[in-house]
């Protein structure tokens, strides 16, 4: 019998509750006895190998993906494993795949029928797409935001990466793991005011 799944894109900014998502759909999964896996890339070292981790203190186990990993061999091999086709794949942190990456994603819906579910972000902090996001966005069947509040009451968009004095930083390489402490989800005019602001601080006096 032919089974059709699906590639799913989640996205939103740091802090909307992506993982914890994740990890309930993983557990509702459990509970009704479907088959899934739960996976993500190596390149985020914040939680001990092999877990996906929410904030609020959930987790499950994981595989790891590396830069090198060829994810429609990786699910052909699980299925093996468990001996038939799995229902659902769960990927975390996905902005970090390879664009190939995500493409062989696409066949393990195309060609098994599985579904697959990508969270991640949409942009980094300079508001440019991640490679992964870019793709999923270019071929996900079904993509769907992941909405969360700015301060000022507006819907969040940027990843502003900050320093240690809380000031949004402007320069730097696209990926730096990390939390709360250098980053903060703000929508596209705070992050707009907040750049003008800080400029105007850092301005030299003018001395006749």
């Amino acid at each position: 019998m032919y089974r059709k799944g699906k590639l799913y894109f989640r996205y939103g900014t740091m802090g909307s509750a992506k993982t914890a998502l994740l990890l309930t759909t993983a557990y509702n999964f459990e509970e009704r006895n479907m088959r899934y896996l739960c996976m993500k890339p190596v390149i985020d070292t914040r939680d001990k190998k092999n877990v996906i981790r929410s904030r609020i203190g959930i987790e499950r186990e994981c595989k790891w993906i590396y830069p090198e990993s060829d994810l429609y061999e990786m699910a052909r091999e699980h299925f093996r494993e468990v001996g038939g086709i799995v229902d659902w794949f769960l990927v975390d942190e996905a902005q970090f795949l390879r664009e190939a990456q995500v493409d062989q994603l696409s066949r393990v819906v195309d060609d098994y029928g599985s579904n697959v579910i990508c969270y991640g972000l949409r942009t980094d902090f300079k508001s440019h797409l991640f490679e992964g996001s870019k793709r999923l966005f270019e071929i996900a069947d079904t993509i769907d935001e992941i909405k969360s509040t700015c301060s000022c009451g507006h819907k969040t968009i940027i990843n502003a990466r900050i320093d240690v004095n809380g000031d949004i930083v402007s320069e730097g390489e696209q990926v730096e793991i990390g939390g709360d402490d250098r980053y903060i989800a703000v929508c596209r005019k705070c992050w707009r005011n907040r750049s003008i602001e800080q400029a105007g601080r850092n301005m030299l006096p003018f001395e006749e």
